[in-house]
């Protein structure tokens, strides 16, 4: 058997999942941190070799040195070597806690290196403390924070041992493990092999329901032979929810349409009005000064707009170029371009107000007329989240994605699989950092696909409120 850190992380989350990665080509969890992260974190010790083993004397820092014990191998991040066979493990992640796999990853490194012979002085995980603010470079010694898990990671020496010839016999065993599903599907990461393990049931079933439900609940039900949504509709403690996107599935109801309730939400909107969205950028190592890790940094906005009732949609937007905190200068065109007392649409105030309210912070010139955008907002999702509007298609969601789809299936124009290069915010955030390093060209490529794709955010609320003010004129 040869079994890494990722692996061993898998097994002991599900053995099936490990299994199943066995014949597939991509590890089955991150179990290593983010390459950036770690080349800061080095900063923590000074010189350092890399992927040297044997360990000797002369070399006190080493990183990613490789170790493998019948059968069982790791690589440590960052191994303090001390002297006289005594070596500290230092396991850096990208994350601001202790997440559930991390202790056991860390064990499962003390307990190579002390059947190697190794005498672990100290086991150790380095996290990013979410408290810091950036004031210049980057400093080691502020950005993180040490966790001392060495007594933790002797604890589970047994365990480790145990779980390690559990997983061999398990993998010359030629049948499957006839583990179950559960949480463990979900936690600490999400299999992606859940799908296989559900084949068998009834389509759709009590999986497929949308957020209301918690996975809890949902594997209770699973628990208690309540699978499909036949089964589902008699249980009477089941949310309004989920009944109402259960019966609009068996029934193949029509659109459920609230009209007193779309005709409030409609009456507390004004001309001239706007429909603003966001993307935004988060690091773990802040990116520009006075903002901390995984702080959400804007660098582009779409605005269309109708400035009165019947008038022509407008559009306006603006996207930063990288390489410099692009904060000042959206606000200063932010507020340029949203009159004073106007409407401001968004889609899930969730997120624009608060971005808003930190730059309002830290750009304190520019506070009041940030806040005037503000408390000329309203939200878009209102009616899909309450259900006022709801249809089948909607399969118990009321994100933008599944909206947009629900109200205008056949309209390619309003399709973001069919933009170019950007289709999601994870795709528009990983899009701007990357640009940083391109060339002229492929810039202003990938700008142009980022302007497209949030374009299409901002025209899906205007199209999505044509479709609430149609469904309230035609009932």
């Amino acid at each position: 058997m040869n079994l890494s850190r990722s692996q061993y992380i898998c097994a002991i989350q599900c053995p099936k999942m490990l299994r199943m990665s066995n014949h597939d080509t991509e590890e089955c969890n991150p179990a290593v941190s983010d390459d950036d992260i770690t080349d800061l974190a080095m900063g923590l010790f000074g010189e350092y070799k890399k992927g040297l083993h044997p360990i000797n004397n002369e070399v006190e820092i080493i990183r990613d040195a490789s170790f493998s014990y019948n059968g069982s191998s790791c690589s440590v991040d960052i191994l303090r070597n001390p002297g006289n066979n005594k070596v500290e493990i230092y396991d850096v992640r990208s994350s601001t806690y202790v997440h559930d796999p991390y202790p056991d990853d860390i064990a499962y490194q003390n307990y190579i290196l002390r059947n190697l012979g190794y005498e672990v002085a100290g086991a150790y995980l380095i996290l990013i403390d979410k408290d810091y603010v950036r004031h210049g470079d980057p400093e080691p010694d502020k950005l993180f924070k040490i966790i001392d898990m060495t007594a933790d990671a002797n604890r589970r020496y047994d365990a480790v041992a145990k779980n390690i010839a559990d997983i061999e016999k398990m993998m010359s065993d030629p049948d499957e493990p006839p583990t179950g599903i559960g949480l463990h599907c979900k936690k600490p990461y999400e299999c992606r092999y859940f799908s296989y393990c559900t084949g068998d049931l009834p389509k759709p079933n009590v999986f497929d329901l949308g957020g209301a439900l918690h996975d809890s609940a949902r594997f209770r039900y699973h628990d208690n032979k309540i699978i499909s949504y036949g089964d589902l509709l008699d249980q009477p403690c089941l949310d309004r929810k989920s009944r109402q996107q259960i019966e609009h599935e068996l029934y193949d109801l029509p659109p459920h349409v609230n009209i007193p309730a779309i005709k409030s939400f409609l009456d507390e909107l004004w001309y001239p009005l706007y429909f603003l969205d966001f993307e935004s950028v988060t690091s773990g190592i802040p990116l520009f000064d006075g903002t901390r890790p995984y702080q959400q940094i804007c660098f582009q906005y779409s605005l269309h707009y109708i400035e009165k009732e019947g008038g022509e949609l407008k559009h306006k937007e603006f996207l930063a170029y990288p390489g410099r905190d692009p904060r000042r200068e959206l606000c200063e065109n932010l507020c340029r371009d949203i009159p004073e007392g106007a409407c401001i649409l968004i889609y899930n105030s969730s997120f624009e107000p608060p971005r808003i309210r930190e730059m309002a912070k830290d750009l304190p010139d520019l506070k009041d007329d940030l806040e005037r955008i503000i408390s000329g907002m309203k939200d878009l999702m209102i009616p899909f989240r309450n259900r006022d509007y709801y249809c089948r298609d909607m399969h118990g969601s009321y994100s933008i994605k599944s909206v947009l789809p629900a109200l205008y299936p056949d309209d390619p124009a309003l399709d973001y699989h069919n933009l170019e290069g950007v289709h999601n915010g994870g795709e528009a955030s990983t899009a701007f950092l990357r640009m940083r390093d391109m060339d002229p060209d492929e810039l202003e490529r990938t700008r142009d696909c980022l302007l497209r794709y949030c374009c299409l955010d901002t025209y899906a609320m205007v199209r999505i409120l044509e479709k609430l003010r149609e469904a309230v004129s035609t009932c």
